[in-house]
């Protein structure tokens, strides 16, 4: 007999409107600007009564044992002492290195679909916490809201009123390594700090761009396509990169004429994780 799935949860991508790189700090990491915004797109996470923790995916080479979501799961139980199991089935749709947070989400969907169904009852402050310490951008995920943010990316001052367009975005075929990215000799680590009044007037970039050209042929090839058709940008380090249209129809016709794959989706101001746990009656 089929399992009966207790909770069905997104795990939405998440695009960079811009990303501006301030200076290296002391301990290697990087000062930065940026505001994050949710798709109405990404992976699925089914979560399923097990005696042990196990994960499965539609893609087997995502069963492993470092898997972001086996990672939070573990350590939700380690911090609660909670013992039992779960099998979490994961539908991935997000390519990895990619730019668009997919593992950092998967992990977030996976601390707050455990807390819920466990009936744990972290803050969203506990979880946040939980989540930074498996990446820097898994907070944004749980805490659910469209962000400003600085520091490592970790301090976030919630934007309620951002525009919600469709965006037709491109994955070219290539697997950007954030840290190398980062590492980089070539990364302009000196933009001036902005206000949110400076974003609002369009007065930004990626800096990480020219490197990831630089390196990723095909990122440049995707991004210079989508260029031409308007204030194309990458998310992140890469590879995905993003273009705003008028309406769906408009990002369609783009997508169909690109010469990479790609998907379109709305953007949206509150995470439909957050939309989808409030929804949910056990």
């Amino acid at each position: 007999m089929p399992q009966t799935c207790l909770l069905s949860l997104p795990a939405p991508a998440k695009i960079n409107l811009f990303l501006h790189i301030l200076g290296r700090r002391s301990d290697g990491y990087h000062d930065l600007q940026t505001v994050f915004q949710f798709l109405l797109y990404g992976d699925q996470l089914d979560f399923y009564e097990d005696e042990s923790l196990r994960l499965t995916c539609n893609l087997p080479e995502f069963e492993n044992e470092d898997n972001l979501i086996l990672r939070a799961a573990r350590k939700i139980k380690a911090v609660t002492g909670i013992t039992t199991g779960i099998h979490i089935h994961l539908n991935k749709n997000l390519p990895s290195g990619a730019g668009l947070g997919g593992g950092s989400s998967d992990a977030a969907t996976t601390l707050l679909g455990l807390n819920r169904l466990w009936k744990i009852n972290l803050s969203i402050e506990e979880l946040s916490q939980m989540g930074a310490e498996l990446g820097a951008d898994v907070p944004v995920f749980i805490r659910g809201q469209a962000a400003w943010a600085e520091g490592i990316g970790e301090r976030l001052t919630p934007i309620e009123h951002l525009d919600c367009p469709w965006y037709v975005v491109l994955t070219p075929p290539v697997h950007v390594v954030t840290s190398s990215i980062f590492q980089s000799p070539q990364l302009t680590r000196d933009t001036p700090a902005i206000t949110l009044a400076a974003f609002h007037a369009g007065r930004v970039r990626n800096d990480c761009e020219p490197v990831v050209c630089s390196r990723y042929p095909e990122v440049k090839s995707a991004l210079d396509w989508l260029s031409a058709r308007g204030q194309a940008r990458m998310t992140g380090t890469g590879a995905c990169v993003f273009l705003a249209c008028a309406t769906e129809n408009e990002a369609v016709m783009c997508l169909q004429q690109a010469p990479y794959p790609g998907f379109v989706a709305r953007s949206c101001n509150r995470s439909p994780a957050m939309e989808a746990l409030e929804a949910w009656i056990r």
